[in-house]
């Protein structure tokens, strides 16, 4: 019967949930000026992903209002929002070269079949087995990817075909560089100005619609003879498109099919991770296995109305919970937003000039780029290192597809050769039996203190667990004893997993004691800045990790 309820539960709409607790006026009201907000970034960011992925503008606010609906409906989430993503940009303008439009439509339907199917098989949690060099590796490539697409935009340069690799693409752009548009240069580098000023000094303004709104007025006025949506798309019609399916037969699947796994993948590792955000900031709890469903449904309905594939969009998601979104209503208000828009506004897209959103993608690619994460595992040095810029490489310089495949595989290998070298599996204390210390650990500790202890190594597929075990606790208690003698290696997924950690016991109030730590992962966690602190102790072993905290306790009870 529980078993039942469980599955029952994870397999259950967010939004479902949250109407069974009851939804009140304020809560509306304050979930409507999320969604208001976010529409006011998803906008202008939509037309840009829609022109950057090789389609046109009005595909992506399609793809933002019948995707943003269905995931903030189906979805997992309390607060995700989605739409079309940077991170299909890439994807998606090699499939419309390969199959045509009609080819990515069969394969976003097909994604979102197998999305659904992942969702209801209960996949959601495989997100774990993704190490972070290979996250961060490929998201900085398709960041350079989109920066460098939107170069002759952004400079007005005269070519007449941009190459689609990264090699003989600038190798293009050096040679049509004495063709630079002045005016155009001129409106990209102010928009692209009004974004970073508005950024650092106003935070709170929708610095992509002004730089939109100033741009296309600039270029309207000045009368400057710059490219614009209108002039690149005459014919953007108006309004939502009757639902359709694509042209479906055997050979077409069989075509498409390795793109649709490719979009289904996408969607589901950028979903799942701005969930993980989310739910940082917001102090939820998603529901992985729903969340896919959400999406996969989301794609579907995205095909039919002629839409982009869409995802979870960490910015647009982060901006909602800022705003003060807490259900999934806002990310529905924020959808209908955009469709009053795209009923009513669709002309005024024709004043826009080029130039902005070529400098609105430069921004977004910069975002993605995660420059800090970068750098840091960079710093790391060791296979982590060596993981992320074979990733990076591959994405920019090959493929998409193989780049995750190579770094998931690499990765594999390097945990597994660490493994082998892996040895002094004993006991915190010395030479105790392994079970007997298992059954006896907790028979000495103090009151208000609890302990783990973590047998084998901390990587990315375990990452996750220690933090949804702290989660879980109910009455947060006042000291907590990590024992990592068993612990050989860390990766990077571990390392920032413990970080995270210490951040949660420091926010609860909780002192946090590791003991028994080897000197590899200790020398790991001392390059990523985790020292010796107010609420991080360090210490040889159990016994003197519990004479710490006892001492602690009993210094409290005497108070």
């Amino acid at each position: 019967m529980s078993s039942g309820h469980g599955v029952r539960q994870r397999l259950t709409p967010k939004l479902w949930t949250v109407l069974k607790e009851g939804y009140s006026f304020p809560r509306f009201r304050a979930d409507a000026m999320a969604g208001l907000t976010v529409a006011i970034v998803a906008l202008p960011l939509s037309m840009a992903l829609g022109v950057a992925s090789g389609a046109s503008p009005d595909k992506g606010l399609v793809t933002a209002v019948v995707a943003g609906l269905l995931i903030s409906v189906l979805g997992g989430s309390r607060v995700q929002v989605g739409g079309p993503t940077g991170a299909f940009v890439v994807v998606v303008f090699n499939i419309i070269a390969t199959h045509g439009y009609d080819g990515l439509l069969l394969a976003t339907l097909l994604a979102g079949f197998i999305l659904t199917g992942a969702g209801l098989m209960k996949l959601g949690r495989m997100i774990r087995f993704i190490p972070h060099p290979v996250i961060t590796g490929f998201t900085a490539g398709i960041a350079v990817i989109i920066a460098s697409s939107q170069v002759k935009d952004f400079f007005g340069l005269s070519m007449e075909n941009v190459p689609a690799d990264f090699l003989p693409k600038w190798q293009a752009y050096l040679r049509a560089v004495g063709s630079i548009d002045m005016p155009t240069l001129a409106v990209g580098a102010g928009a692209l100005a009004l974004v970073v000023a508005l950024r650092r000094f106003a935070p709170r303004l929708p610095g992509f619609l002004a730089a939109i709104v100033a741009s296309s007025l600039a270029a309207s006025v000045l009368g400057l003879p710059v490219e614009t949506i209108g002039s690149r798309f005459p014919d953007i019609p108006s309004g939502l498109p009757a639902p359709a399916l694509p042209n479906i037969s055997v050979a077409a699947v069989t075509q498409v099919l390795p793109s649709a796994f490719t979009i289904a993948f996408l969607a589901g590792i950028e979903a799942l991770l701005s969930a993980v955000v989310a739910d940082g900031m917001a102090g939820t709890r998603h529901r992985s296995s729903q969340e896919l469903v959400g999406q996969g449904v989301a794609n579907i309905g995205s095909a039919l109305f002629g839409g982009l594939p869409a995802t979870g969009a960490i910015a647009r998601t982060a901006t909602n919970v800022r705003a003060g979104g807490r259900t999934p209503v806002a990310g529905i208000m924020h959808a209908l937003f955009l469709l009053l828009f795209v009923l009513f506004a669709t002309d005024l897209m024709a004043y826009v000039p080029m130039a902005a959103l070529a400098a609105i993608l430069f921004v977004v690619a910069w975002g993605m780029s995660e420059i800090g994460r970068f750098i840091a595992l960079m710093k790391l040095g060791g296979s982590d290192r060596t993981v992320l810029l074979l990733t990076f490489v591959l994405t920019v310089f090959v493929d998409l597809t193989v780049a995750i495949g190579v770094g998931v595989t690499v990765a594999s290998l390097v945990f597994m050769a660490r493994m082998s070298e892996a040895v002094e599996f004993g006991d915190d204390d010395g030479p105790d039996d392994e079970g007997q210390e298992e059954q006896t650990q907790r028979d000495s500790l103090p009151p208000g203190v609890e302990v783990f202890r973590i047998n084998g190594p901390l990587f990315f597929g375990v990452a996750g667990e220690l933090l949804d075990t702290l989660r879980r606790m109910g009455q947060k208690p006042g000291v907590i004893i990590l024992r990592m003698r068993l612990v050989p290696l860390l990766d990077v997924s571990g390392i920032t997993m413990i970080k995270e950690f210490v951040e949660q016991t420091r926010l609860a109030g909780t002192r946090l004691i590791l003991s028994g730590v080897r000197p590899e992962p200790r020398a790991m966690l001392s390059r990523a800045g985790l020292v010796e602190g107010e609420d991080l102790y360090f210490v040889p072993d159990y016994r003197a990790a519990l004479a710490l905290a006892s001492s602690w306790t009993e210094t409290r009870e005497s108070r």
